[in-house]
């Protein structure tokens, strides 16, 4: 069975995003040469579910191939239907349905990118397998909390916890079965 992971940065405070989606404060800890182990952990991905906005300013400011790189499929979590690009799909059905699809068929594991709407709702049903959260050295007081109220109660155990010269902390925990 695959599994699925959250690998995200928040702050300190536990927000995703300062008002308006803005994620300039990411750029505290950028380090040429450190990836905070991005790259072994994408390595063993084969596909990604990302909620649109987030899916939006990627593009924006990257490009789409951070997420299409022809090895991988990638699903947007979208309220309105578009055509499918490439490997891109923009999903509007019940993501329990993808979701569970996905981790009974055949691959390497699932990447969950945000954003938050997107991560509650798997919490809400359980089923993010694995999280590491990458903790980013500042307060910033107000914007998009990783965690929403309103959301059952789940129990996580402890794998491990990597600090980086840049002050960044990197948690990573599994979901109790």
């Amino acid at each position: 069975m695959r599994k699925l992971s959250l690998f995200i940065a928040m702050s300190l405070d536990g927000y995703i995003a300062k008002p308006n989606d803005d994620l300039s404060f990411l750029k505290i800890v950028e380090k040429e040469g450190e990836d905070y182990g991005y790259a072994d952990f994408t390595s063993g991905i084969d596909t990604i579910i990302i909620g649109r906005k987030t899916y939006d300013y990627v593009l924006k400011e990257i490009g789409s191939s951070h997420y299409d790189n022809g090895q991988r499929d990638v699903y947007v979590i979208t309220r309105t239907a578009r055509p499918k690009e490439g490997r891109t799909t923009f999903y509007t059905g019940d993501i329990t349905e993808l979701v569970n699809h996905l981790k009974s068929s055949e691959g390497k594991n699932i990447y969950c990118d945000g954003g938050a709407e997107i991560i509650n709702e798997l919490l809400k049903h359980d089923l993010i397998d694995e999280f590491i959260i990458s903790v980013i050295p500042v307060l910033l007081g107000n914007g998009t909390k990783l965690f929403k109220d309103g959301r059952p109660e789940s129990s996580i155990e402890f794998i491990t916890a990597k600090t980086f010269e840049t002050g960044l902390v990197q948690l990573q925990y599994k979901r109790k079965k």
